[in-house]
């Protein structure tokens, strides 16, 4: 094996005393109040300062970036048995201006109301609508856009949707859940007929209140059930 040093395409050998950093930044989806929202941190420390980010932070040298991601989500939300998913890897030169820094985006799924825990760095952690988001730090911006392209992908072809519902449902909550995430009116008659078609819920024994009308149906996901058709057939 040669001992010469990798080339740059002008010829000089490449300088490699510059440290390479990596985050782990964790985009926090929950439905709430009729909307989809994300968890976001305010800055407490430079750069950007005052700014709301996703939460996130630097990988230590003896962990995963897996396990970096679940200890940020369990920093930021006190969960840990939730639905976690490597999302990308962003990396453009200057994204931070603190020197050259990697981030590994994931995006997490929770369910029911959360109480939200600012980290150390952070003045404050709060909720806000994907449909009317504060100035961002960083590139969060094209994080948070990349992971609701994401979402909304998935549920047209995976059972993800389920993972932002209590563990029962009536099938206008679930209905209302694909619509706020997929940002799009679906069909009522439609919808019912091909998820019930689908063999991916269950009933149970109970019922709930729904406006002035007779009590709703309550259903729950069956956890083995595989959706072999895509969600965009499913609820055209």
């Amino acid at each position: 094996m040669s001992n010469r040093k990798p080339a740059n395409p002008e010829g000089d050998t490449l300088d490699c005393s510059e440290r390479l950093a990596v985050t782990a930044d964790v985009v926090i989806f929950n439905l709430a109040e009729q909307d989809l929202k994300v968890l976001l941190v305010c800055r407490g420390r430079p750069p950007f300062k005052g700014q709301w980010a996703i939460p996130g932070g630097f990988v230590d040298v003896h962990e995963s970036i897996d396990d970096a991601a679940r200890r940020e989500l369990e920093e930021e939300t006190g969960l840990r048995d939730v639905y976690l998913e490597q999302l990308y890897t962003f990396g453009k030169p200057q994204r931070d201006p603190r020197g050259r820094v990697i981030t590994v985006a994931y995006f997490a799924l929770v369910a029911g109301e959360v109480p939200t825990h600012a980290g150390d760095d952070a003045t404050a952690a709060a909720w806000h609508s994907v449909y009317a988001l504060p100035a961002l730090a960083f590139d969060h911006a094209d994080i948070l856009k990349y992971a609701l392209q994401r979402l909304r992908y998935k549920l047209e072809y995976t059972s993800v949707g389920f993972e932002l519902l209590p563990n029962e449902f009536t099938l206008t909550e679930l209905q209302t859940a694909y619509e706020i995430v997929l940002g799009e009116k679906l069909d009522k008659r439609n919808f019912r007929r091909r998820i019930l078609e689908a063999g991916v819920l269950a009933e149970t024994n109970r019922q709930r209140a729904e406006g002035q009308g007779r009590p709703a149906q309550l259903y729950r996901y069956k956890k083995h059930a595989v959706m072999e058709v895509k969600a965009r057939r499913l609820f055209p």
